[in-house]
């Protein structure tokens, strides 16, 4: 489904991605895991059209996205869960929740949606009238995936969802992500937690330096002496 190939991301005279090449096959979920610094949230950026990448080619169902302005990829399927949030703080729940589907038009089945949303976050459900600034942080994190969900997306690209939380929002919004990979959603999930990333992926990369530096199924990687002793604090 994606097809990254020899991406290059520069900021001024720094390179913060290095030629790295990888792909998402249709229906997995894949993990990008490494320290900060690695590299991972310039990736998904790029992908995403967030930023300009300095090289490379992005291909998304077969068709080259490098130079696709950032909201037409939403239209093509590909919604993005950035770091830190960036939940409309003025707006209320329903109304967050409703701006991811901007570009739909099909009012009974955005209702659906809706219902699924709040079927995942509960807590949602319970705020949908507060504003979305007023909210803990746990709750933002719901608030922005539940957003990504409402435009119906074919890949769901999650920076960080577990950054700031506490374990037990960590683990519901783990349970979520699964549970959304489990209906069929194609996931790449950059995350520092890199046991929780690889427990919930098939497949993962290891970024350092900008650069991929080891690649297999996730099961493998766990067992890793490298990814153990770097990444798992054994």
């Amino acid at each position: 489904m994606l097809e990254v190939t020899g991406l290059h991301v520069a900021y001024g005279g720094i390179q913060a991605v290095r030629s790295i090449t990888f792909h998402v096959n249709e229906g997995e979920t894949v993990a990008l895991i490494g320290a900060n610094g690695a590299g991972k949230t310039s990736t998904l950026k790029a992908i995403a059209r967030v930023i300009d990448a300095a090289g490379g080619d992005v291909h998304f169902r077969g068709e080259k996205i490098s130079r696709i302005a950032p909201h037409a990829l939403i239209r093509k399927g590909i919604a993005l869960v950035p770091e830190g949030r960036g939940v409309f703080p003025r707006l209320t729940v329903l109304e967050n929740l409703r701006m991811g589907a901007f570009i739909r038009d099909d009012a009974v089945d955005i209702e659906t949606d809706l219902e699924m949303v709040f079927g995942y976050f509960p807590r949602l459900k319970e705020r949908e009238s507060q504003l979305a600034g007023t909210l803990s942080g746990g709750e933002q994190q719901m608030l922005a995936i539940g957003r990504a969900l409402m435009s119906r997306p074919k890949l769901l690209l999650l920076d960080e969802p577990s950054m700031g939380l506490a374990p037990i929002m960590v683990q519901k919004i783990f349970e979520v992500i699964r549970a959304v990979a489990s209906a069929g959603m194609t996931i790449l999930l950059v995350e520092q937690n890199a046991r929780l990333a690889l427990q919930s992926s098939q497949r993962g990369y290891v970024m350092e330096s900008g650069g991929i530096t080891l690649s297999g199924d996730a099961a493998e990687l766990l067992d890793d002496p490298k990814v153990r002793a770097a990444y798992l604090g054994e």
